[in-house]
């Protein structure tokens, strides 16, 4: 019996100067990705991937775009190196969600990246508008960092990833409001992101309102392969529904735990992970996933994938 195989796709926070650049060097696939990418946005974009500096490379406007090329690139090499590897399901961790519709084929690399550009310059725009940030609470449940923050303003749940850490994001003033009350409520950490705004909150709407046309303007495609969606953590059936999930996801909170326990309720036997980090499969492991979870960030764990499958 063939396994049930899910691709998971990392998000915005996971870039580092460098990634990939083995791929490049050594597939050409991946390199033709990267050149494809620099065509299509009309500049040297993989030098900002590969060279930085890191606080360039950070920039949301960048980052995101970096982060998709990378994840895309990866993902061809192992799709045209296992030409027999199909994935039932797809899903991606926030901007991750783009490159799991372009692998579950439902949109094209093209237009994703075009989608992620204009993404990731309204929501960079809407950062500089309004300063934010985001931050991971540690050893507390939803419901008790929820309590936590009731009666606050500026601050909200931004990401429940996994058991034992939900993200937050607001404004520096909202988040240093959170600190007390969360620590009083019983949080063991609250470590600071590597992002520069405060993604999947109010503080995103007016970059989701200008990202809409673009999305409803975006040419998709059905196929057979399901994308769980982060606003609701199930899968998207519809063109409409895609959209309309999108549209929401800047400024909605991700479900992130509730769409990997879907994937598990479906029998997915093992989840690949590809792109920069090892995030997903760490939250995997929190989520008490026992099916592998197999990362391939570098040529290495192409080898190990190889190995054990």
């Amino acid at each position: 019996m063939s396994k049930k195989i899910a691709f998971l796709f990392p998000g915005q926070g996971a870039q580092y100067v460098g990634m990939a650049k083995d791929f490049y060097e050594n597939y050409a696939v991946a390199r033709a990705t990267f050149d494809e990418a620099d065509e299509l946005l009309k500049t040297s974009f993989s030098k900002i991937i590969f060279e930085g500096p890191a606080d360039v490379l950070t920039l949301t406007k960048n980052s995101q775009l970096a982060i998709y090329i990378v994840s895309v690139a990866i993902w061809r090499t192992v799709a045209e190196e296992f030409p027999d590897l199909k994935p039932a399901f797809c899903a991606g961790l926030s901007l991750g969600e783009y490159t799991a519709l372009t692998a579950a084929k439902k949109i094209s690399f093209q237009d994703g990246l075009l989608l992620v550009q204009a993404r990731a310059a309204f929501m960079n725009e809407a950062c500089e508008k309004t300063q934010g940030t985001m931050q991971v609470v540690l050893g507390l449940e939803p419901e008790a960092v929820s309590k936590a923050l009731a009666s606050l303003e500026e601050v909200w749940i931004a990401n429940l990833n996994c058991p034992g850490q939900v993200v937050i994001a607001g404004t520096p003033r909202g988040i240093a409001s959170a600190q007390e009350p969360l620590k009083v409520a019983g949080a063991k950490r609250i470590l600071p992101l590597d992002v520069s705004g405060a993604f999947h909150t109010p503080l995103m709407k007016e970059a989701e309102h200008r990202l809409t046309p673009y999305i409803q303007a975006a040419t998709l495609q059905s196929s057979g392969i399901e994308v769980i969606t982060n606003v609701t953590g199930l899968p998207v059936a519809t063109e409409e529904e895609i959209r309309s999930c999108l549209i929401k996801q800047v400024s909605s909170p991700v479900y992130w735990e509730k769409g990997i326990r879907y994937l598990v309720e479906q029998g997915v036997d093992l989840f690949l992970e590809m792109g920069c980090g090892k995030t997903l499969a760490g939250m995997n492991k929190r989520i008490g996933v026992t099916a592998p979870t197999i990362s391939i960030e570098k040529l290495a764990d192409l080898e190990v994938y190889a190995t054990t499958t």
